[in-house]
């Protein structure tokens, strides 16, 4: 989780990723006699190992910077882009948009933007300008060629991350955010505590591989000395 933060810090819209810690189902401890056993009486409880609950992504807005694209675009507010891929419709915060040769919207590497009737937009040139509703325009021109489709979920935890870094999700309503025309939302990350996490890890990893290396000593010692006695 961690490293994934980190390699996708650079990359726009992205959300970051966290998670729950949960136990193995608690063991209980009894207090016994030497001989008679019948009267064994609950004396406590532990745990032995901590392991990862849930995933959860952090929506939180990321801060917005301005780049001079023509075809970037940035969504303030809660809201995603439709993406038309192989496998269906995704979403996501990445508006890092081009023209296909086609003249399409689209998001490199993935598939065309759609607008808001989820349809492709194509466009007759490069030479546009944008609103903060997603509407296109000829550099010149006051007449809309084109709109960007933005959309909303009831629920964003309802959502699933495929391998392409895009979201899957059913229920997607027209969304009221607005969008900001040659500016890129950066990845809501923060680099300072995903070190210090990954550190913590680390250590923590480190002291555990130490344990388990006196644990199995303890018990080759077991085995061979006390065994052979």
């Amino acid at each position: 989780m961690v490293a994934n933060n980190m390699t996708n810090i650079a990359t726009p819209g992205y959300k970051g990723e966290t998670y729950t810690d949960t136990t193995f189902e608690e063991v209980l401890i009894s207090r016994i006699g030497n001989k008679d056993k019948s009267g064994a009486q609950v004396i406590g409880s532990e745990t032995y190992i901590l392991a990862p609950s849930q995933l959860y992504v952090d929506y939180l807005q990321g801060a917005v910077e301005e780049t001079g694209m023509s075809f970037d675009f940035a969504i303030e507010g809660d809201g995603f882009f439709a993406i038309q891929t192989p496998g269906g419709i995704r979403y996501t915060r990445n508006g890092g948009f081009a023209l296909d040769q086609e003249g399409y919207l689209c998001l490199p590497g993935q598939g065309r933007v759609l607008g808001p009737n989820n349809q492709p937009i194509q466009l007759p040139t490069d030479q546009i300008r944008a609103d903060t509703s997603g509407n296109f325009y000829l550099k010149d021109g006051n007449v809309a060629i084109g709109q960007i489709g933005l959309f909303a979920f009831a629920d964003n935890n309802q959502l699933t991350i495929d391998p392409s870094g895009l979201y899957n999700g059913q229920g997607a309503q027209p969304a009221e955010a607005s969008l900001r025309w040659k500016a890129l939302e950066r990845a809501n990350v923060d680099l300072v505590g995903e070190m210090t996490t990954m550190m913590s890890s680390q250590r923590a990893f480190q002291s555990a591989a130490q344990v388990l290396k006196i644990y199995d000593g303890l018990l080759n010692k077991i085995a061979t000395d006390v065994g052979s006695v």
